[in-house]
Formats: C-alpha cells, sequence, structure tokens
C-alpha cells in the first residue's frame, strides 16, 4: 500500500480553493494521482497528474515518488483550453 504525505503548502490549498468555490478532498487527490486522465514530468523530478473535474476545469496534482511514499507538493484546477491540446 503506498503511502501518500501531503506538504504544508498542499494542506493550505484545500482551504484557499475552498474559499474560491473548489472544494476538494484528499481522496479526490490520491484518485487523481493513481487514475489520471495524463500524467508528465515535471521540473525537479516531480510528476503532473491531471484529472477532468467538469466541462471547464482540470485538476493538476504535482507530486513526488519516492521510496518512502507520494509526497503532494500542490495542486490546482486550471482551465482545460489552457492544458488541454
Amino acid at each position: 500500500m503506498v503511502k501518500f504525505r501531503f506538504t504544508k503548502h498542499a494542506e493550505i490549498k484545500f482551504k484557499i480553493l475552498s474559499e474560491h468555490g473548489f472544494t476538494l478532498s484528499k481522496s479526490t487527490i490520491i484518485a487523481t494521482i493513481k487514475n489520471p486522465d495524463c500524467r508528465e514530468r515535471g521540473r525537479n523530478l516531480r510528476l503532473i497528474a491531471q484529472k477532468i473535474i467538469d466541462n471547464e476545469h482540470v485538476l493538476r496534482v504535482i507530486y513526488k515518488k519516492k521510496q518512502k511514499g507520494i509526497t503532494v507538493i500542490t495542486f490546482y484546477p486550471g482551465r482545460r483550453t489552457y492544458y488541454e491540446d
């Protein structure tokens, strides 16, 4: 079983996004990592998992894979028109 850890920044993002009308749960973030619509490499050995969340938005999750598990660095919603071809 893979262990997931959320950075302090990621923990704060839940509240910030909720204040802007995007209520997300840790299980949604983990599901995006486990079963993304697409995955790409970020900088500094980071990975980005992306999942469609509605007709206009995707959820992007930036994380690092380590031997001890997965560390969620941050996440954010983005416009599909920007992130999809």
